[in-house]
């Protein structure tokens, strides 16, 4: 269900969609019946008297996990109280962390090489030194926060401050960019380093936010 309840919500999976898929398919030539088995998390876009007012099918809104559909089906379309229920265990929302540290991992390597040639050409003079200095150590801040973000986003969801997720993403950022400040306060005597403080204090945070975000739609989480 991490997709039906966002596409329903947003009209991709809604009345006006289903009933054009069914006539555009031919779907009542090709089977005898008239009954139509939904996601239940598809419910908020499908209006089941104006699909079967408009299609000639019945809608039967099966369980929330795909793997309750065959005892949902050996019950003759009958659901336990439990199918109806969707659970947030903290398990649940850790088998996304694969899928989410690809997508971010994505963004890092982007980010990284633009903020090696950042380096290079940030002091004359000193590009390969500075490039393998700063840029080693910017690698591993956006490397780092992107792990942080994703495991600590991932574990506490229920209990960090906001409801949004980029709300949440942000406190998550904001505690990593202080710790690395902090790891690198020696850097502040100078202008220079009391800006590149100043750079992640607020790059980190946005990094974060953006990757929190990711997260919408999952039904884990929402």
């Amino acid at each position: 269900g991490i997709n039906v309840w966002c596409a329903a919500g947003k009209g991709s999976f809604g009345t006006k969609e289903l009933v054009r898929r069914i006539q555009s398919s031919g779907l009542d030539r090709l089977v005898r019946h008239r009954n139509l088995l939904l996601p239940q998390l598809s419910g908020p876009g499908v209006a089941a008297h104006a699909v079967q007012k408009l299609s000639g099918f019945t809608v039967v809104y099966g369980p929330i996990r795909a793997t309750d559909l065959p005892a949902f089906m050996e019950a003759g379309l009958q659901a336990t109280p439990e199918m109806r229920i969707q659970t947030f265990t903290t398990w649940e929302r850790i088998v996304l962390i694969p899928v989410e540290l690809v997508v971010a991992l994505q963004v890092g390597l982007m980010l990284i090489p633009i903020l090696f040639l950042l380096a290079f050409f940030g002091r004359l003079g000193e590009g390969w030194a500075n490039a393998v200095t700063h840029g080693l150590l910017s690698a591993l801040a956006i490397l780092l926060a992107i792990l942080l973000v994703v495991l600590y986003a991932t574990h506490l969801a229920p209990w960090l401050p906001g409801r949004a997720f980029s709300i949440t993403g942000v406190s998550v950022g904001l505690f990593i960019a202080v710790l690395f400040v902090i790891f690198q306060w020696s850097a502040g005597t100078t202008l220079a380093g009391r800006f590149a403080m100043l750079a992640w204090l607020l790059l980190i945070p946005a990094l974060s936010a953006f990757l929190a975000m990711h997260f919408t739609g999952a039904s884990t989480y929402t």
